[in-house]
């Protein structure tokens, strides 16, 4: 993530910046104690039920094949790529079949699409016709959605009963109209046993909490399990609070309580909102890591010849010293060096550690601009990706200097350290490159990490390969 024309930043040490590896996405307790309440590890819906019913839906869908198409390799190669491509849902309330609907129509017919091309790569007299394509993914889709349907039924029926009590953290206003909202819809599964203010009136049999004594009563009696703030102050006013509330096991939710309906859509009584502990949202899962690994391996090999080229053309260009490492910070807030082709030299260490942009583009000479402008610089990074310091897709790494200014200035900027970094992302897809807005980066790439699924990343690169075409530089 650079840019050409920008002031440079303030000069501070490289590694005099302040930052800690551990990320934390609400902001440290500093001197006050907060309530002492006990730690409680949180506890997800068991993704098993949901598991088994996306696996089972592939068996009624089995019997449109006929004779050999029934080999067992075949079902197991439906079956797994139906696992993987299923995507983490992490909003609050259990999600209707209809809006899953598309999503899981989708999967199926990615999962019989392959399928059908690895059988007929291993069995050619017995590849699968059009017709029983498309009627194995009819089949398959109706089962799934119909399986999905019964196991959320069954989760919303136990939220009914069982709602998880919440407080609401947030100005009094504010948190007094998002309260009688999600009162006001038992189906969230949500249900709101305290407001945190310094002044107001509760809501209808909902108490308002100023101390912490009372704070730690209301969530000790009433079991609390969540925590919605109403505000973006809230993190910083009541960051205490919120770190003692989620190291008890509560998951932390931020409620977008403005008048204007999100474009993604109701999630909580209407109201947008996103979880902010990081703790669910650890990678993505086996089939990124796999995915990782055999997209930036096969690449490797595919692009070794002209990787080679650069590197003796850029070492005749512009001198030794072909490869620019530096530090950038991942997943989890930890250091890792990150590799690219050196397309300009810095004065020192230090400039390029603290500089947003380090060279202008007409210094640079002709090979390294063209370097740039078509990303090619960046292809060593599938190193990286092989070893496991990023992802091919993900949130882009930046220095440390930068990620402690910006996890300063812009909310849920820290946040973005709950996956592994990438090479591309949804934020660059969206044409957020280069000398744009970190804010809307931010919201991009927490929205990624939100909502991943296998077939989101399949997507960005497909996306991202196709804006090749047209390159315009990182």
């Amino acid at each position: 993530m650079t840019a050409e024309h920008t002031v440079p930043s303030p000069g501070v040490p490289p590694r005099d910046h302040g930052f800690s590896t551990s990320v934390s996405v609400i902001p440290p307790r500093g001197a006050d104690s907060g309530p002492r309440l006990p730690a409680a590890p949180p506890r997800p819906p068991s993704p098993l039920p949901l598991l088994l019913a996306d696996g089972a839906a592939v068996l009624p869908a089995t019997l449109v094949l006929t004779g050999a198409q029934r080999h067992p390799l075949l079902v197991a190669v439906l079956i797994g790529v139906s696992l993987l491509l299923r995507p983490r849902d992490r909003r609050p309330p259990v999600p209707g079949l209809l809006e899953e609907l598309p999503a899981v129509c989708g999967r199926v017919a990615v999962a019989w699409a392959a399928g059908a091309a690895l059988w007929a790569a291993y069995r050619p007299e017995d590849a699968l016709s059009a017709g029983t394509v498309l009627a194995g993914l009819a089949v398959q889709a109706a089962a799934g959605g119909a399986l999905r349907a019964a196991v959320h039924g069954r989760r919303r029926a136990a939220l009914l009963r069982h709602p998880h009590a919440a407080l609401v953290v947030g100005p009094a206003a504010t948190a007094q109209r998002v309260t009688a909202a999600v009162l006001r819809r038992p189906r969230c599964g949500v249900r709101p046993v305290g407001i945190v203010a310094e002044q107001a009136d509760g809501v209808e049999g909902v108490p308002v909490l100023r101390t912490d004594e009372e704070v730690e009563r209301a969530v000790i009696q009433n079991g609390v399990r969540a925590v919605l703030a109403v505000h973006p102050s809230v993190r910083a006013e009541q960051g205490p609070l919120l770190r003692t509330l989620a190291a008890s096991g509560c998951a932390i939710w931020e409620v977008d309580a403005g008048s204007a309906p999100h474009p993604a859509g109701e999630r909580l009584a209407g109201f947008s909102c996103r979880r902010l502990d990081p703790a669910p949202a650890r990678g993505g899962g086996v089939g990124k890591r796999m995915l990782d690994i055999l997209v930036s391996g096969t690449l490797l090999l595919l692009v070794g010849p002209l990787l080679a080229v650069c590197a003796v053309t850029l070492r005749l260009c512009d001198g030794p010293g072909v490869v620019f490492r530096q530090e950038r910070i991942g997943r989890d807030g930890k250091p890792f060096t990150l590799l690219k082709f050196r397309t300009h030299r810095p004065v020192d260490e230090h400039e390029s550690a603290t500089r947003w942009s380090v060279a202008n583009e007409h210094e640079m000479r002709w090979f390294c601009r063209m370097l740039r402008r078509t990303s090619l610089d960046e292809l060593l990074q599938l190193w990286n990706v092989l070893r496991g310091d990023m992802s091919l897709v993900g949130p882009r790494p930046e220095r440390p200097y930068f990620v402690a200014q910006f996890s300063q200035t812009y909310p849920g900027y820290a946040a973005r350290h709950r996956m592994r970094t990438g090479i591309t992302g949804l934020a660059q897809v969206q044409g957020l490159r280069g000398d744009t807005s970190i804010e809307d980066r931010c919201r991009y790439d927490n929205a990624y990490i939100d909502d991943w699924s296998l077939w989101q990343d399949i997507c960005i690169l497909l996306r991202t390969a196709a804006t090749l075409v047209r390159p315009t530089g990182s």
